[in-house]
């Protein structure tokens, strides 16, 4: 099992917390961005991917390496959706859990926000990412860790991981 993050867009804060989660469970945790991103520790549970640049080169990285008994870390719901499409447990750093079921939904709120955006209707806006935010993406990440672990290390190998 190992932690995927789609380093670019991650606050500070969740990267932290994500450490601290890896190294609580002994998980490995790999960050992938375009740019070397500061607090990724040395170690052999971390690793910093640096991607070529390039549009949605770390996209195509993670995309490429993530498998269902991996988590995937993202704001980035296009990402999500290919990952989701190949059974990976995808959130974002809100505690947000992509699924199967509600992918779509949130492809097309994306979307429409988009076409919003293009014509000039809305700006763009940073969304607030304070204690109640990082709690709820603790609580997120440490269910699914969980339940990940429960599943590898259940013998019976015909049980699906999403």
């Amino acid at each position: 099992m190992t932690i995927y993050v789609d380093a670019d867009s991650c606050p500070r804060r969740a990267r932290e917390l994500i450490i601290r989660a890896a190294l609580r469970t002994g998980t490995q945790a790999v960050f992938a961005a375009n740019r070397p991103v500061p607090g990724i520790p040395a170690g052999t549970l971390f690793r910093m991917e640096i991607c070529p640049q390039g549009s949605d080169k770390a996209d195509d990285f993670i995309a490429g390496h993530a498998a269902p008994s991996d988590i995937a870390v993202t704001r980035d719901v296009p990402l999500a959706a290919r990952l989701v499409q190949n059974n990976v447990t995808v959130m974002d750093d809100r505690g947000r859990l992509y699924t199967q079921e509600n992918i779509r939904y949130y492809l097309s709120l994306r979307n429409f926000a988009v076409e919003l955006a293009e014509n000039n209707l809305i700006g763009e806006r940073a969304p607030r990412y304070g204690e109640r935010e990082l709690k709820a993406f603790a609580a997120s990440l440490d269910k699914e860790l969980c339940r990940l672990q429960k599943i590898l290390l259940t013998p019976d190998s015909t049980r699906p991981l999403a």
